[in-house]
Parts: C-alpha cells; structure tokens; sequence
C-alpha cells in the first residue's frame, strides 16, 4: 500500500510531469474510481490547467485553476504517464486500454496521464480549491508528525487501549503512516508493537515523533519502498533495502527470530528480545 512517502514522491513526479498542463479529455472507464457524479466531474476540470500538486497524509490533491480534486491511491494505486511522442495515430484510440486503466486525461500537448488501479480500491473526487482542508475527508486527518504537538497527541494515546500499531495506523490520529512504517517505527523506538497506548509516557511521545519524521524523511529521500505500487512515474523504492524488521527474517540488532503476527488484523514484524512489551 502506498504510504506518505510513496505519496509524497509520486506528487513530486507528477509536478515535474504534469503541473502547467491543460486537461483537453477525460475518460473514465470505471464510473464508481469517481466519488460523486461522474459528469459533474469531467465538466468541472475539462478545459482547466493544473496549477500544483499538493498531498496531504496519503492523498494528493490536484489543483485546476478555478476547482480541484483528490486522489487516494488506497491499495495499489498508480499513475501512468505516457509523452505526446509515444503515441502515433494509430495508438491513439486504444492508449488507454491497459484493462486496469480506469480513468485517463489527455493533455494539449497531446501527453496522457492514466490512473492505474488492480483493486479499484482508490478513488479521485472534486473538492472546493479555496478550503479543502476544512472538509471532508481531509478535515477528519490527524497531523502528520511534522505538524504533531507533543502534549496533544500525549492526550490522545494515553487515553487509548488499544495497541499502539493500531494507534499509529489510526488516520485520525496521525496522518500518512502504514503498516511498513508502522513496524519500522516500532523497531527504532524498541517498542513493542501490542504496547497500550496508556502505557506510553509523554517522553515517549516526543520520542515517537522524533522518530516517525525521521524515518520517513528518509523513506522520501530514498524514493519510498512499494516498488510494486508505482508505474512509471519516477519511483525508485530504494528503501526497501532500508526496512529493518519488516518483511525480514532475523533482528538486525540481536540476530534473534523476527516474530509475524496479526495486530488488529494486520500482519506486524517485531522482535520479541528488543521490542519487550511494557505492561
């Protein structure tokens, strides 16, 4: 699943691919990738330029000059980009028939962007330009680390009894970490991934945050790690290589087991010798 790093680095290509270029077609092949009317839709952004790409948590939001939309990519959301030059006459009536292509733009400069999505889990839908941020569902996110006060997410998990890999999987809580960074987190901070929220200290908070920006500034700087997720859009993964207890068999620190389980439903890595529960 893309997370905030995948996100953020899609976002950062596509500016570089797409921003300063006007929407001339859309099709959409799977009416149900679109929240609200469908024609409603396409009528708002046919004919409009997009301004700038922002993201927040795991959603992009496209800015048209006088409406915009979201993105979220969900499961295995990705974007296809195809130059002008790629495509003859020929190809043109069948560019986006890619079967898991569900919604598509064609560009004035004769370029394409198409929305990929083998689940068709994700969705795009039009918000208002001036005061996105205020409205669903963008209004219903936590921060993200960067933004997070100590004190008040303090409040928050030390109320909860619930694991704190549920808590930090919790969109409303704290915006744009997934499972992968979830566990990663964990590890770094030596913490046991069942732990109750109400067992944190305030201390540890802090230590939370300090942690969470800085591994996912650098799962940025890397290029993210679903390699699996993305098209092709500029997305190297090289954090993969990074991961240090997810998806791996032995702890890098003590060589014991790497132990899989299901926390709340979703598979978590942990090692049980440095990760001890506190209860």
């Amino acid at each position: 699943m893309p997370e905030l790093p995948e996100v953020e680095n899609v976002r950062n290509t596509l500016k570089y691919l797409v921003v300063g270029k006007e929407i001339i077609e859309i099709n959409i092949f799977y009416p149900k990738i679109i929240t609200g009317d469908y024609d409603e839709f396409i009528n708002a952004i046919k004919g409009q330029k997009i301004v700038d790409i922002k993201r927040t948590g795991k959603y992009l939001i496209f800015i048209l000059e006088s409406t915009a939309f979201l993105s979220h990519l969900r499961m295995e959301g990705k974007y296809r980009y195809l130059p002008g030059n790629d495509v003859d006459e020929v190809e043109k009536e069948d560019i986006s028939r890619n079967k898991h292509d569900h919604l598509g733009f064609g560009f004035s400069d004769g370029s394409h962007l198409y929305y990929n999505d083998v689940r068709k889990f994700g969705r795009l839908q039009l918000i208002n330009r001036e005061n996105y941020q205020k409205l669903p569902p963008l209004n219903q996110l936590g921060p993200e680390p960067w933004e997070a006060n100590a004190s008040d997410l303090y409040l928050e998990i030390h109320r909860s009894n619930l694991p704190i890999k549920s808590i930090l999987l919790d969109q409303t809580i704290i915006a744009g970490i997934g499972n992968i960074y979830a566990n990663e987190i964990c590890f770094e901070m030596g913490l046991n991934p069942h732990t109750p929220g109400s067992k944190l200290s305030k201390k540890r908070i802090v230590e939370l945050i300090e942690v969470s920006m800085d591994i996912l500034e650098r799962s940025i700087q890397a290029g993210g790690t679903t390699i699996h997720s993305f098209s092709n859009v500029g997305i190297s993964g090289d954090y993969q290589q990074k991961l240090k207890v997810h998806g791996k068999k032995n702890c890098p620190v003590c060589r014991d087991e790497i132990y899989k389980e299901k926390v709340k439903g979703r598979g978590t890595y942990y090692c049980k010798i440095c990760q001890k529960k506190k209860r």
